[in-house]
């Protein structure tokens, strides 16, 4: 691995054969993550890897939901690099408070809270009883760049 993880979270994602990426860069006028008090806001993070969207379209209709979960689940990684771009250390993370999931769906799918699991699963394996949030699975008509997924959170850090 070309950069050590440098904190417990980080270590648990490299368990997990995860690594942190870089931030995306913001595809609008936004910025990836912002502070309030003791709160992190993420901007919604598409499944980017290494800068590219591996699938588009909807799910349901050409995107295989056991897909759009791991892509969830990819979004969810994408947040948390957005986390730490602006506390610095992933270990001050005391809770994931909230979880907001858009799902690009054909208007016959309704199982976005499945897909969505694939972000809150990860969060729960990466975090333990901190990772319990409360959520939002949403379907959508369709996402930035033809993305099948979208998520975002926020968290509680001290």
């Amino acid at each position: 691995m070309e950069n050590q993880p440098t904190s417990a979270v980080e270590r648990r994602l490299a368990e997990l054969g995860l690594e942190l990426p870089e931030v995306a860069a913001p595809v609008a006028a936004y910025v990836p993550a912002l502070v309030s008090g003791n709160l992190v806001h993420t901007s919604g993070q598409l499944p980017f890897i290494k800068g590219e969207l591996p699938v588009t379209g909807k799910v349901g209709a050409g995107v295989d939901p056991a897909a759009a979960k791991e892509l969830a689940a990819t979004c969810a990684v994408n947040a948390l690099a957005a986390v730490k771009s602006v506390i610095g250390d992933l270990d001050r993370i005391t809770r994931i408070v909230k979880v907001v999931g858009f799902v690009s769906s054909d208007p016959a799918f309704t199982g976005q809270p499945g897909v969505i699991n694939g972000a809150s699963e990860l969060l729960g394996s990466v975090f333990g009883e901190a990772g319990a949030h409360a959520r939002s699975a949403v379907g959508v008509a369709v996402l930035p760049l033809d993305s099948p997924v979208e998520v975002e959170l926020v968290a509680e850090f001290s």
